[in-house]
């Protein structure tokens, strides 16, 4: 079982602050925890350094808003964005519910230049406002009441430390991680220069967490900017079948017609 602690004395070990034998003092010890709950909640910030992610859902009441965070509507943990989001038809009657997916917007200014925020009608996109401590998700147009479920997926937090001797419960190339990146930070702390040979190792370590977590989704283009037809490389420009079509049989038309004069 591995705990805060023992990353700790490693790490005061590796930055070269206590040697063979010694133990830091419960000041140090306290302030390198301290400063292993900061590095934590950063990563959590970080898609790459997350090993999951998290769906949540909340019937739609006819609201233009839902609050996010904990026992909030949305009851998970305030996220500082959406990574995907999607609705659900849930008429009791249909034995076979239907998910669509939700465009995320991903500014205020943006969701701002909607005119009627209020209209109800069949969701197609979704803003997230970050507030804290209370986050609020906007789907628009707003769903109506009891016929869809809204689902926002998020990044589930790798949480924070509360005792020094608790279990820390993540997968296991986390802790050499911790380990060689809280060393990093803690050499600082006691005006010590960076040290080259440790640097490296907690870079190689997020390297690890970042090829074991990369998830890269299927790109989509927007719909806006989608055309459909034959692309002219030389023109840059796309020529529909039907007219294709039609400019074909023009074509053949004016031929025929000479040959026949």
């Amino acid at each position: 079982m591995t705990t805060p602690l023992d990353i700790i004395k490693l790490a005061f070990k590796q930055a070269g602050i206590i040697g063979v034998g010694q133990t830091p003092l419960a000041e140090d010890t306290n302030d390198a925890f301290t400063l292993l709950n900061f590095m934590l909640a950063e990563w959590n910030k970080q898609r790459w350094l997350v090993y999951h992610l998290v769906d949540v859902a909340y019937t739609s009441n006819g609201s233009i808003s839902y609050t996010v965070g904990i026992g909030q509507q949305f009851n998970v943990t305030r996220t500082d964005r959406l990574e995907a989001a999607f609705f659900r038809q849930t008429i009791p009657s249909v034995p076979n519910q239907i998910d669509y997916p939700l465009q995320i917007i991903e500014a205020r200014e943006t969701y701002n230049n909607i005119a009627l925020k209020s209209l109800t009608s069949f969701p197609s996109y979704i803003f997230y406002d970050s507030a804290y401590p209370v986050g609020y998700v906007y789907p628009w147009p707003v769903p109506q009441a009891n016929l869809y479920e809204v689902h926002i997926t998020v990044k589930e937090t790798l949480g924070q430390f509360t005792t020094l001797n608790q279990q820390i419960l993540l997968p296991n190339e986390y802790f050499t991680a911790l380990f060689y990146n809280l060393a990093v930070r803690l050499r600082p702390m006691y005006q010590l220069p960076p040290d080259p040979t440790t640097v490296a190792l907690a870079k190689a370590t997020l390297a690890v967490i970042r090829g074991a977590n990369a998830q890269i989704p299927r790109l989509v283009l927007p719909n806006e900017i989608n055309r459909g037809g034959i692309y002219n490389v030389y023109s840059d420009t796309f020529f529909s079948v039907a007219a294709s079509l039609l400019c074909t049989y023009s074509i053949f038309h004016v031929l025929l017609g000479g040959i026949l004069t």
